[in-house]
């Protein structure tokens, strides 16, 4: 009797809305580590080459996350059998973030082998969740596909180097994220505020990354430079988590919570969330890598990759906000787009003046940013955040939207 009702409620979709667990967020630690280890990918090869396989390394972990934010928005992570399971691709997520720094190298197979299990564990998962629900199990067949196609051509770029690598690899990357954006969104379900609460949460740990940056990329004699640069890295760190979560994040939660159910309602969780929350973190990452290396040698400019990395991670942690506000309300942030085009301006500047510099001119950039929006819209701004707050969700998603504009 017991046995049943364990397999009854592991098999049976989440029909209410629920917190992130603890379990949940156990599990995002160990992509913190996936995280450090893409900035540490770029550090020891400080080229572009370097850059795009640390970029390219991140979206291929990035996915089998954001899969399985969808899967706990389905199954109960606590559940007995599914927290096993869990502690597993735990495991082998945590193989795979260290074999990052020479994924393309002599942990190749290292890492597309724990990648597999990491996948497989997902997808099996899904299958057991999805026996009484049909549409479900039509897209967890499709994702399944996708999945082995990928992870095979992971496989295969293990035994190869050079260009056949990067090839097979953007190649996997391609049909494993290109196969879910044209097939089977009717059928998956989520909960939306659960599902955009594991999102804003992993925004905040790759946040926390920057600082760990920070602290990686100091000297053993911590002197004035370096405790300027760290006091200047705190507070870019602070300006990005102000822009997220003053109003974006709790615009999205509304937005994804009125959507209606189904292909509406999946396939803005899959691109707002899934997709473009990619370039989000990402830019986050590339500024990580830019504040490592500024660290190093504050009183000197930096080399044109770190350089880029610092200006570009800005610029595309910028754009990732314009294309979510896009894609949530279909309104075009037009200060925000000015923003990330005025820290492209910087890349000529940081590769001649003083690390130090840069990194006041970045901040500044930021600063100016937060204020003007502070101050342009903050009676409505004031408004959209009590009404977030109480959930009057209508007029508070018209407001946030004209927020956009």
């Amino acid at each position: 009797m017991e046995a049943g009702a364990r397999t009854r409620r592991l098999t049976a979709v989440r029909r209410e809305e629920a917190r992130v667990t603890a379990l949940e967020l156990f599990f995002d630690l160990v992509f913190v580590l996936a995280v450090t280890q893409c900035t540490t990918l770029m550090a020891n090869d400080a080229t572009w080459q370097g850059l795009f396989r640390g970029l390219l390394v991140l979206a291929v972990l990035w996915w089998p996350w954001s899969g399985y934010a969808w899967l706990t928005s389905v199954v109960d992570p606590e559940e007995g059998a599914v927290r096993i399971a869990m502690f597993a691709a735990m495991a082998a997520f945590l193989v795979s973030a260290l074999a990052v720094p020479n994924a393309f190298g002599d942990d190749a197979l290292a890492f597309a082998l724990a990648y597999g299990f990491v996948r497989l564990a997902h997808i099996w998962l899904f299958v057991i969740a999805s026996s009484d629900a049909p549409g479900l199990r039509r897209s967890v067949t499709g994702l399944a596909a996708s999945t082995g196609i990928g992870v095979g051509l992971l496989l295969a770029a293990s035994a190869v180097d050079g260009w056949q690598q990067g090839a097979l690899w953007v190649l996997a990357l391609v049909i494993d994220v290109g196969a879910p954006l044209l097939f089977w969104a009717e059928g998956w379900q989520l909960m939306p505020a659960h599902f955009a609460e594991r999102f804003g949460l992993i925004v905040i740990i790759a946040l926390g990354e920057s600082i760990v940056a920070i602290g990686v990329g100091s000297h053993e004699v911590v002197d004035l430079g370096v405790v300027a640069a760290s006091i200047l890295g705190v507070g870019i760190a602070a300006a990005l988590w102000w822009l997220y979560f003053d109003v974006v994040s709790w615009l999205g939660v509304r937005r994804l919570v009125n959507a209606k159910r189904g292909r509406e309602q999946n396939e803005l969780a899959r691109d707002a969330y899934g997709v473009l929350h990619y370039l989000i973190v990402a830019g986050i990452v590339l500024g990580a890598f830019g504040l490592k290396k500024t660290l190093e040698h504050v009183g000197d400019a930096l080399d044109s990759v770190p350089a880029a990395a610092l200006a570009g991670g800005i610029a595309v942690y910028l754009l990732g906000h314009v294309a979510f506000r896009w894609r949530m309300v279909h309104r075009l942030s037009r200060q925000r787009l000015l923003a990330a085009a005025a820290a492209l301006a910087l890349y000529p500047v940081a590769v001649e003046v003083p690390a130090l510099l840069t990194l006041v001119l970045v901040l500044a950039l930021l600063c100016l940013l937060i204020a003007y929006e502070v101050t342009r819209f903050a009676e409505t701004r004031e408004r959209v955040r009590h009404e977030l707050a109480h959930g009057h969700d209508d007029a508070a998603v018209a407001k946030a939207a004209r927020m956009a504009e």
